[in-house]
C-alpha cells in the first residue's frame, strides 16, 4: 500500500457506519450539515467557517478534511491568499501549542530536580 488516502475511493466504506450505526451516522450527518449550512444569517460567514475548517484540519493534519474544506472554502468564495492565511494560522497554532506545552517538561520536571539537590 504505497497512499492510505483516495478520496473517492475511501468514501465507499462509508457503507460500514451505515450497516453498524446508521442512528449515529444520521445524526452527525445532520449536525455537520447544520454547521456548514450556507445560511448566511449566521455570525460567520460560510467562507469563513470553511476557512476554519480547513484550519483545523491542518492543524489536526486530517487530510480528509483539508481535501474537502480546502475546495469548500474555494467555492464559497476563499482565495488562495485566504487558503495560505488560513494555513499559516494553523502553523502558528500548531508551533505554539508545542511552545507553551513544551514549558510543562520545566514544570513537570521539577519534582526530579528537587530529589537531585
Amino acid at each position: 500500500m504505497s497512499a492510505y488516502f483516495d478520496s473517492e475511493a475511501d468514501k465507499t466504506y462509508t457503507k460500514v457506519y451505515k450497516e453498524h450505526t446508521p442512528d449515529i451516522l444520521a445524526a452527525f450527518a445532520a449536525f455537520d450539515s447544520a454547521v456548514f449550512a450556507p445560511d448566511e444569517s449566521r455570525a460567520i460567514p460560510l467562507k469563513y467557517r470553511e476557512l476554519i475548517a480547513l484550519a483545523v484540519g491542518i492543524t489536526t493534519q486530517c487530510v480528509y478534511c483539508i481535501d474537502a474544506h480546502s475546495q469548500k472554502a474555494v467555492a464559497a468564495g476563499a482565495d488562495e491568499a485566504e487558503l495560505a492565511e488560513a494555513a499559516w494560522v494553523a502553523t502558528a497554532i500548531r508551533a505554539g501549542g508545542g511552545f507553551a506545552h513544551g514549558r510543562l517538561a520545566f514544570k513537570l520536571a521539577e519534582p526530579a530536580h528537587q530529589h537531585q539537590h
